[in-house]
């Protein structure tokens, strides 16, 4: 018999134990790149949507450029959202010539998870963002 015989198999075992820990460690470091990338995206949607919204000459054509350009950018993110929500705020084109007013986009999107497989995480994650764009003061409205 050699010395230290009684520890034959040991690093399999170590490992087998391990193993699921480290699997759940790498799921959380893609939940959370996933949800950063998201972020970002919808961040970027918001804005590039309430500045088309901005350039509109009336409200209701300004909410629908605002509507359509999120969805274009978010496309172009390549995000794929299960479900997208978005509020256009068109207040500021009500106000008189001469004085400012502004355009608020709201864009809420909820990104699947389920494909991570972890337990513990949650089937879903909701991400938004809002950006304000001003409208030109001096537009004819």
């Amino acid at each position: 018999m050699s010395a230290g015989g009684g520890e034959r198999g040991s690093v399999s075992v170590e490992l087998a134990l391990l193993a699921p820990a480290l699997l759940l460690l790498l799921s959380f470091a893609v939940l959370a790149g996933r949800t950063v990338v998201a972020e970002a995206a919808v961040a970027e949607a918001a804005r590039a949507a309430a500045r088309e919204a901005s350039l509109a000459r009336d409200a209701g054509t300004a909410a629908a450029l605002a509507g359509a350009q999120a969805q274009q950018t978010l496309a172009a993110q390549d995000l794929r959202c299960q479900q997208v929500s978005v509020d256009v705020d068109t207040a500021g084109f009500a106000a008189p010539p001469g004085q400012p007013g502004d355009v608020t986009v709201t864009i809420a999107c909820v990104v699947g998870l389920v494909d991570l497989l972890a337990p513990g995480l949650p089937g879903a994650v909701t991400v938004g963002a809002t950006f304000t764009s001003p409208v030109d003061a001096y537009r004819e409205r």
